[in-house]
């Protein structure tokens, strides 16, 4: 087979209208994770800051306080996680799992309309991790990545610093 140059702008062609989805959703999705995180930091320093509403709503629930500090750092963390690349996808699972016990709990106990807020913020974050899963299933290679660069380029504090 000959490829010709028109042949090849045909295909580099084809490359671009296929990276466009591509990065149309990727920057879709980003948008959405720093909205949610935005909203996740706001909810958060509600609950570890001891607004009066916050603290009511803990204790109709009757789990104490400390459930309260950690909702809210499981919030704070899920946030931070959604803005970092390689934590994007696990922090939305997690948050999807936290938001879905929010919901059961809004409903069973509490008979407050807050369940839907709840519901819709843990389809958001489930849709998120659905959407990054694959950075969900590459966490394990880039752990090992990290630590083989760690031990590769260890130093020795006694030594000055200096590598081995």
């Amino acid at each position: 087979m000959i490829t010709t140059p028109t042949g090849r702008v045909t295909a580099a062609r084809l490359a671009i209208r296929e990276a466009r989805p591509r990065r149309l959703t990727s920057t879709l999705l980003w948008a959405a994770q720093i909205l949610l995180a935005a909203l996740f930091v706001n909810v958060a320093l509600g609950k570890l800051t001891g607004s009066p509403g916050m603290v009511q709503e803990f204790s109709h629930i009757g789990a104490g306080q400390w459930m309260r500090y950690f909702v809210g750092t499981t919030e704070l963390a899920g946030a931070i996680g959604l803005l970092t690349p390689w934590l994007a996808g696990l922090a939305a699972a997690g948050l999807a799992a936290e938001m879905a016990g929010a919901t059961i709990i809004n409903a069973a106990v509490l008979h407050s309309g807050t369940g839907v807020l709840t519901l819709v913020l843990c389809a958001l974050s489930a849709l998120l991790a659905y959407r990054r899963r694959q950075q969900i299933k590459d966490l394990p290679t880039v752990m090992r990545r990290c630590l083989t660069m760690a031990t590769r380029t260890g130093t020795d504090v006694t030594d000055g610093g200096n590598t081995r």
